[in-house]
């Protein structure tokens, strides 16, 4: 059952809401699937389909790169290994395929950095393919490791069969997943995260731009992916830190470059200008809380990841509203750190931000009583 808590927020931020009069949310994208999020606690400002399935096409490759970062920092891989150009990765992903390519001699060996650096700025299949059988020996096995590595992130509703992001009907992702990937491969990985803002990057005499043409517009963009196939459309996961806070976009299901380059530039530029910062909730401060049926404790505190500030759209204090969004009750045992429930808040009737909530402790199954009673209240709450 989806239970709903309207939430009494700060008084501050209350004292902040009668300032002013309302107004409404106006951003709009021409993408088919879109997210704009917060890195800092995950919070979404806007979404479109953001939890659709949705082909990954080439922005499969971040997951491809979170799995090459993870294996150097557990010290199974180094920059400086070299990896064999096999006949394989030569033909699905060189230059006769017809896709992007790093342009590798088949029967060659390349750094580890070499390859990775293709794969951020050309986007090269082969240098993809070439990681993944040099890691894992095939890039079926190296799906597999994607596949966990995305299952230990939170990538629900994402599944890879390459490392590429070449058309399989098997392979899907969602917007919001390839936001949290983003944010994984920020935080996780920060001393290598200055390559996806590399300029260019040439290989076999052949010189190539980064593919993410925003990196060099000067607006604060510093990574991530771009991707496209006939079928997907145009699509690009980016960040920027402008606006005082690092965010994160994804559009995806558009109809040129020039189309995907301005609504990635629209949505990030207003997710950086568009809004104001009111702290609500410091780091570790209750946000609210969540029924357990049948536990130890009939309900669980709530906490958001780190400090929970609010981002309200500029001009538009007095059409707050929040609420506390989870299924439940929340059946035992609820883990601690647990994502359990959401804060959404509102301007008038439109959703305009979405955090994560999460349990501060462990409750366990309670006594016969507890589950008795607990019953009984459910029952209740059933007829009314």
């Amino acid at each position: 059952m989806r239970r709903i808590l309207t939430l009494l927020i700060a008084t501050a931020c209350l004292l902040y809401s009668a300032a002013s009069a309302s107004a409404q949310v106006t951003f709009s994208t021409e993408a088919q699937y879109a997210i704009l999020m917060d890195f800092e606690s995950g919070t979404v400002l806007f979404q479109k389909q953001a939890d659709e399935p949705m082909e990954p096409a080439s922005m499969a490759k971040l997951m491809t790169i979170a799995v090459v970062f993870h294996e150097i920092e557990a010290g199974r891989v180094s920059f400086d290994d070299e990896f064999y150009v096999s006949e394989n990765a030569w033909r699905t992903g060189g230059a006769s395929s017809g896709g992007s390519t790093m342009f590798a001699e088949v029967n060659s060996s390349i750094s580890v950095e070499d390859l990775v650096t293709s794969v951020i700025v050309q986007s090269g299949n082969d240098a993809s393919i070439v990681l993944a059988e040099g890691i894992a020996g095939s890039e079926g096995t190296f799906a597999l490791m994607m596949n966990e590595l995305a299952g230990d992130i939170g990538l629900d509703n994402s599944h890879f069969t390459n490392s590429t992001g070449l058309p399989d009907p098997e392979m899907h992702t969602t917007a919001r997943d390839l936001a949290n990937l983003a944010r994984y491969l920020i935080r996780e990985f920060p001393e290598y995260y200055e390559l996806f803002s590399i300029p260019e990057f040439e290989w076999n005499g052949i010189n190539q731009p980064n593919r993410n043409s925003l990196v060099e517009m000067g607006i604060g963009v510093d990574g991530l992916k771009t991707g496209h196939t006939e079928e997907s459309g145009y699509g690009s996961v980016v960040s920027t830190e402008q606006g005082g806070r690092r965010l994160i976009g994804v559009v995806h299901g558009l109809n040129s470059m020039r189309e995907r380059t301005e609504q990635a530039r629209a949505l990030i530029t207003w997710g950086s200008r568009a809004f104001e910062r009111i702290p609500a909730f410091p780091e570790g401060s209750v946000v609210g809380q969540a029924d357990v049926f049948g536990g130890e404790k009939a309900q669980v505190d709530l906490v958001g990841e780190g400090a929970l500030d609010l981002y309200l759209p500029r001009g538009s204090r007095r059409c707050l509203s929040a609420q506390i969004v989870y299924e439940g009750p929340l059946l035992p045992p609820v883990r601690q750190g647990a994502h359990v429930a959401d804060l959404e808040v509102y301007c008038d009737d439109a959703l305009i931000q979405s955090a994560p909530l999460y349990a501060v402790e462990d409750v366990g199954q309670g006594d016969i009583v507890r589950r008795a009673s607990d019953a009984l209240k459910e029952l209740a709450l059933g007829w009314l």
